[in-house]
């Protein structure tokens, strides 16, 4: 007789929780092939085989504003989530990130007796220490995905594994970025190259295209071989930093824009200037030196800023424990703050292979198979 076919309902809610939810799909499958996914993903997800329910599009907005905005959407999917769960209740539920989202949907499934998984610990070693308890209350088991987070949960006794970071397992311990400069066609050979990832939401772009071509200017007038690239991830990201690009009577400036080819553009790069989120994680794998910028509506800077109980927002800088990258942040984001930490760092030898080294430590320790190890933490609760 063959084993009855377990359902996983899992929800993410934006591109990095859709990598990380496909990669833990497959790795479930591997181990107990006789499972099925539904809940709401993005298009990995999806060919990872899971039964979309609702579009994840509707969850990927950020910040207090915006999420005010498009609050009673968001809320009405929950719920009617929550209803059908209930109605059909899976043998598990499994949150990646998105903890606005899914912290009360986990709560009310918990209650009810369906275990739950919360994949990528919140940040609450970050800002909004008083999550804790309602986790406590929400979640089965947490995968944390950095060293230090594990610990805190032990602490509270919240059933914890540490798993590492997926980003870790894929990207190279050693970059080569001769190859990579070769490839992009990068012309002087030892030209200084700069990445500027703006981020990848519209809101970002448009806080922070003109600081990023701004910093661009005065690089140059100091190091007239410089040359920029800017990957974007959208269309409509695109189009905001061309625009700007235009407005500025910028077109001239050597700077090339990318669809994509992020990891590329920091291989290949001397130095980046990256707005904080997961990229500046990627850059520190990629072992590259950075700074951080970070620009917000002044209202959700305020609200974050006082809930904040760490000097650093940067992932590299809250590894380290230590300020090992400048970050420069909201109104201490000018292009002349920005332009000068930037050339300071990549043109001081020493500084560049002492941050190598952080990062390459950094990157042994969060080369944890994560995938894998998540799915084994997860196999007891489908027994």
């Amino acid at each position: 007789m063959s084993e009855k076919i377990k359902t996983i309902a899992m929800v993410a809610g934006e591109a990095s929780g859709d990598m990380l939810g496909s990669l833990l799909m497959i790795a479930i499958k591997a181990a107990q092939p006789n499972v099925r996914f539904i809940g709401i993903g993005g298009p990995k997800m999806q060919s990872a085989g899971m039964q979309v329910l609702f579009p994840m599009e509707k969850l990927a907005v950020r910040g207090y504003v915006e999420v005010l905005r498009h609050y009673r959407e968001i809320v009405g999917i929950r719920s009617q989530l929550r209803e059908q769960l209930i109605a059909q209740p899976p043998d598990l539920f499994i949150g990646v990130d998105a903890p606005d989202f899914n912290l009360d949907l986990e709560l009310a499934l918990k209650q009810r007796g369906i275990p739950t998984v919360h994949y990528v610990s919140p940040s609450i070693w970050a800002w909004r220490a008083e999550r804790m308890h309602k986790i406590k209350q929400a979640v089965s088991h947490i995968l944390a995905l950095f060293p230090f987070e594990a610990p805190l949960y032990e602490k509270a006794g919240v059933p914890v594994t540490y798993v590492g970071h997926p980003m870790a397992d894929f990207l190279p311990l050693i970059p080569n970025r001769a190859e990579m400069r070769e490839q992009m066609r990068i012309l002087p050979r030892n030209a200084k190259v700069f990445a500027f990832l703006p981020g990848s939401r519209q809101s970002e772009v448009r806080h922070l295209a003109q600081t990023y071509i701004e910093t661009a200017k005065l690089i140059l007038q100091k190091q007239p071989d410089a040359q920029f690239l800017v990957p974007l991830v959208s269309r409509e990201t695109r189009n905001i930093f061309e625009e700007v690009l235009w407005k500025l009577e910028a077109q001239q400036l050597p700077i090339t824009l990318l669809f994509g080819h992020a990891h590329d553009a920091m291989i290949a790069a001397d130095g980046v200037l990256v707005a904080s989120g997961t990229a500046t994680l990627e850059a520190a794998l990629l072992k590259r030196p950075m700074v951080i910028t970070y620009k917000m509506p002044a209202l959700t800077y305020w609200i974050s800023k006082r809930k904040q109980y760490q000097p650093w927002v940067g992932l590299p800088n809250i590894l380290a424990g230590k300020f090992v990258v400048p970050e420069l942040l909201q109104d201490d984001a000018t292009p002349e703050n920005i332009a000068q930490a930037l050339l300071n760092l990549v043109n001081d030898k020493n500084a560049v292979a002492e941050l190598e080294e952080v990062f390459s430590d950094m990157h042994h320790t969060l080369r944890q198979n994560t995938a894998q190890k998540a799915a084994a933490a997860i196999l007891p609760y489908l027994q």
